[in-house]
């Protein structure tokens, strides 16, 4: 490793949107050009709840892809208040779906379906727990009471303490991590508990929503919060502790929903993400952690083989498209869109 290249065993993706329709070609391409695996949401429109459902939506990914590609998609499920234990029998069964993912309804994109009474999925939950299958949880709570800011501080002291002593053996991942308290109840938790971190939520605090305007494509959930939350974050993810570890949350949206009255949530960061994690690690001093961080963590609380090829960065300047086209939909806005990143993908 030298200050003008890097390479890593190649990362994978522990939290990654890739839609469907038009936009999904381009999604699929995007993360498929330096991660291994990614473990792909469940929320489409129709939610994928059933293990057919997954098998058909991994179909579909592969179909996009190049037929030399080497990407695998890793498939989840979506909750709901009537989700069968049998069906996590068959999902630890299929070789092909690999966690069971937790929307609170209403909480964020696609989660109207999701669950509305978590005291009803505990059944489920005891079967997940008997076939090791990991639990996968959005935690907000979408109490209309409570401040948009405050959502997952709140989840934690209502419900995730709650479940996870009350089902020990569950793999659980709290996605997206944006809090200081969400590191730190992490940090507190049996190893049973682990964390994803993206890039943007090291990067952007609530300020950044706000520069020169309301910024729309600044604007996720579970939102970016005050400095001293990145601070934590991005103290957790650069420490080398094995129950953090890479999960873009990207997420595309189209240009034309993104600027709009109502403008949707989630960022994209597919197109430049390994750039944005070295650029964070290279800026914290930690370089040399990066590695882990990508490569080996995520892969081990899932207890999947570590990937064998190999992805390098090199330090130069390139700048970031203003959109990437989708078909006859128009564009997807990337992250850091008409600005220079420093580190680039070679191979």
């Amino acid at each position: 490793m030298s200050s003008q290249q890097i390479t890593l065993t190649r990362p994978d993706d522990w939290h990654l949107h890739l839609r469907d329709g038009a936009v999904l070609a381009r999604a699929a391409l995007d993360s498929a050009r330096c991660f291994a695996r990614a473990l792909v949401m469940p929320n489409l429109q129709t939610p994928v709840t059933t293990v057919a459902q997954a098998a058909a939506y991994r179909e579909s990914i592969l179909a996009v892809l190049p037929e030399d590609s080497d990407f695998k998609p890793l498939m989840s499920l979506y909750l709901t208040d009537t989700t069968p234990p049998e069906e996590i029998d068959r999902a630890a069964e299929s070789g092909v779906v690999y966690a069971v993912k937790l929307y609170p309804a209403g909480a964020t994109t696609h989660s109207s379906q999701g669950v509305r009474d978590l005291d009803s999925v505990h059944p489920v939950l005891e079967r997940m727990q008997e076939r090791d299958l990991p639990l996968l949880i959005h935690g907000e709570v979408t109490d209309p009471q409570v401040d948009v800011f405050d959502r997952e501080r709140v989840f934690i002291d209502r419900h995730l303490t709650t479940l996870t002593k009350a089902h020990p053996a569950l793999r659980v991942v709290l996605e997206h991590v944006s809090t200081a308290e969400g590191v730190a109840f992490v940090r507190s938790a049996p190893e049973t508990v682990a964390a994803t971190i993206t890039a943007h939520h090291l990067l952007l605090n609530r300020n950044a929503l706000f520069e020169d305007g309301f910024r729309p494509h600044h604007y996720c959930l579970p939102v970016v919060k005050r400095e001293e939350d990145r601070q934590a974050i991005l103290a957790a993810a650069t420490g080398g502790e094995p129950c953090f570890f890479l999960g873009t949350d990207s997420a595309p949206h189209l240009r034309s929903q993104k600027e709009s009255e109502a403008g949707r949530a989630g960022i994209y960061t597919a197109p430049v993400a390994m750039e944005l994690y070295a650029e964070i690690f290279e800026a914290a001093g930690c370089l040399q952690r990066l590695e882990a961080f990508a490569s080996f963590f995520g892969a081990d609380f899932y207890r999947l083989p570590r990937n064998t090829s190999q992805l390098s960065l090199e330090a130069r300047d390139w700048p970031v498209p203003n959109e990437l086209p989708v078909a006859d939909e128009g564009g997807i806005v990337p992250f850091r869109a008409g600005e220079s990143l420093h580190w680039r993908l070679v191979t």
